[in-house]
């Protein structure tokens, strides 16, 4: 989800919550030229033959999509940003642009590790999902059965927590929780303390009777898939999603670790509202609606696995995908853990410093990942989203992906 200070809390959807008023900064573009992964590139998985640039793709689709990442930067002011793009018979496209570290002017590059923010949601609704398909817990069970002291707790249902409409506060928006998280970014929470910042508002809303992104909700869903795992929720994810899905780069951090190499990541989400590099901040905060690490060629092969449903039956799968409609969103429903909008299937993530869009679209067998290092706002608009729509109105001008504004 996006901030979760005033009214955008109510408007702000797909991506992790982050947290406080935003105040605009100088840009952050550096001059740096374009990484383009070539064939025989050590970067490139030989398991993936088309993860190389533009391979196949028309020359001048090619040229179009190098302008608008390019123009987009620019107006934006995104140190640096990698994507790709795949469609089998057609081709593929991979570029990185600008820099991963403005420090040291280090390039961005299509390997680099990044923090995924509220694609983490896709994980552990996944983890949860394939404990559904064993028959170890049902979705309209009350979260009371598995956690105790939530508000009204005997009727808000792990489905309702998952398609976020079961009306909990989130705790991303509680003025005590920023004020913590921002006065000493790298400390470290648990999950009982992200609830205790929710359960002290009422909720806002009866089961069921509306919709309202919560990073509540999902941190709820984290302990449900330990309780009946009989594991912490980052070794379960290990052993039952990311192994499987063979997602060698894709991580549950315990702390504030990350892995090499990774992009510096920068934000305005500060208590002065001065950039500030959050490479090192804890993302444990986030836990289970956004703590997780990923690269670009790993979100590559998640995009289908999750939006088809490689790891469910067919069964879970139909129920995943049962797209509540969203108000004041064009042709986009939320499902469980999941999300859909103008054909595009997956899920985003935003966290102060990183932002992503993983998305498959059926209908073309095609795969979009974005992986930004800012999150921060441009006219009211996460920099992801504009990326996404300027990159999807060149290859699939009738699915074109777009999220409202924050206003």
């Amino acid at each position: 989800m996006r901030r979760a200070s005033g009214c955008r809390l109510a408007t702000a959807l797909f991506a992790l919550s982050a947290l406080v008023p935003l105040t605009l900064a100088g840009p952050l573009a550096q001059a740096a030229p374009p990484t383009i992964v070539v064939a025989g590139d050590p970067r490139v998985d030989a398991s993936d033959p088309g993860d190389h640039a533009s391979h196949g793709l028309d020359p001048a689709i090619v040229a179009r999509l190098d302008e608008v990442i390019a123009q987009t930067r620019r107006e934006t002011g995104v140190p640096g940003v990698t994507v790709g793009l795949w469609w089998p018979g057609r081709g593929s496209y991979v570029r990185s642009t600008g820099v991963a570290d403005i420090a040291t002017g280090a390039p961005m590059t299509p390997d680099l590790n990044m923090r995924i923010g509220s694609e983490t949601k896709t994980f552990t609704v996944t983890a949860l999902l394939e404990l559904v398909d064993e028959g170890r817990l049902w979705l309209d069970d009350p979260i009371s059965v598995y956690v105790d002291g939530v508000p009204d707790g005997d009727h808000i249902t792990l489905r309702q927590l998952a398609e976020m409409r079961c009306g909990l506060f989130s705790y991303t928006a509680d003025p005590d929780f920023v004020q913590a998280l921002l006065s000493d970014p790298t400390r470290a929470f648990t999950p009982q303390e992200l609830l205790g910042y929710a359960f002290r508002h009422p909720n806002v809303f009866a089961p069921g009777s509306a919709f309202q992104y919560s990073n509540t909700n999902t941190v709820l869903l984290g302990l449900v898939v330990e309780k009946v795992g009989r594991m912490p929720l980052a070794e379960f994810i290990h052993r039952r999603v990311t192994g499987p899905a063979h997602l060698r780069h894709t991580l549950f951090p315990c702390g504030a670790e990350f892995p090499a190499p990774h992009a510096h990541g920068y934000t305005d989400q500060t208590l002065t509202g001065e950039v500030a590099d959050t490479t090192d901040w804890n993302p444990s905060w986030g836990w289970a609606a956004g703590a997780m690490i990923s690269d670009l060629h790993d979100l590559r092969r998640w995009a289908k696995v999750v939006a088809t449903g490689t790891l469910l039956s067919p069964v879970v799968q139909e129920q995943r995908e049962k797209f509540v409609p969203v108000p004041g969103f064009d042709d986009a429903g939320y499902g469980l853990g999941l999300f859909r909008v103008r054909g595009w299937v997956g899920h985003n993530g935003s966290l102060p410093g990183y932002e992503s869009v993983t998305m498959y679209l059926p209908e073309q067998d095609a795969t979009m990942v974005i992986l930004l290092n800012t999150d921060i706002l441009h006219d009211g608009n996460e920099p992801s989203t504009l990326f996404a729509k300027a990159i999807t109105s060149v290859v699939t001008p009738e699915n074109v992906y777009d999220l409202p504004a924050e206003r």
